[in-house]
Order: structure tokens, then sequence, then C-alpha cells
């Protein structure tokens, strides 16, 4: 299929999809004209792709999920290493989200006389 049926299956721009060929992220398997051609299971690598970026990881880091020919080949110590780091952001934004909760309610007189409060600034 050709670099506008990819983009218009996708959702993704052709801009983005040229900067991911050139990253090393897909490639093209040949040209019709100007245009690029891609095999259908393209859609299959942008769909993990996309995916990779929404859990964090690096275009470099998704680059390293794909075997040379283009299919998966994903290191599970570097997924349980990402899922680690979510875990521990999830827990931060958790201990976040209650101190806020609490100066809401916080009966000192001012926020900056609340123990909580500042244990949030860390002072």
């Amino acid at each position: 299929m050709d670099i506008a049926e990819v983009a218009k299956r996708s959702g993704m721009p052709a801009s983005k999809l040229r900067y991911y060929e050139e990253k090393g992220l897909i490639a093209s398997v040949g040209r019709q004209g100007l245009r690029r051609t891609f095999a259908p299971t393209v859609l299959e690598q942008l769909a993990l792709i996309a995916l990779g970026q929404t859990a964090g990881f690096s275009l470099d880091e998704i680059a390293q999920m794909f075997s040379a020919d283009g299919r998966p080949n994903i290191d599970r110590k570097m997924l349980a290493a990402k899922a680690d780091q979510v875990d521990a952001l999830i827990k931060r934004l958790q201990a976040m989200s209650n101190g806020l909760r609490h100066a809401v309610n916080c009966p000192a007189p001012s926020h900056m006389e609340c123990p909580s409060f500042r244990k949030l600034l860390q002072l």
C-alpha cells in the first residue's frame, strides 16, 4: 500500500511515517512513482510504536523492539523495567493527589502552617 493509504489507515501524517522510516522503525518495500509503498504489516508496526510511546518508551527504545526484518522482538526485562517506572510514577502522583486533597480541607490557618502541605513542598 502506498504512503497515503498507510497515513489514512494509521491516522498518522505522511511526514511522521517518513520520519519513522528515517529512524529505522519502519521500512518501505519500494516505490510507486514517487510514493513509498509499504507491506500491510506496517500497520501492526505502527500500532506497536504508538503503544510503546504511550507506555513512555523513547523511539530509540522502541527501535530495539523490532528485529531487522521488522518483526516484534520485545525484551521482557525492558517491559518489566518500564512497568516498575510506571508503578513508581503512579505512587508519586497518588501521594501528590492525596496531599492536594488534604490541603483543600486542612483546618490550619494557612497552608504554610500545615505539616502535610509542607511535606508536599519537601521543606
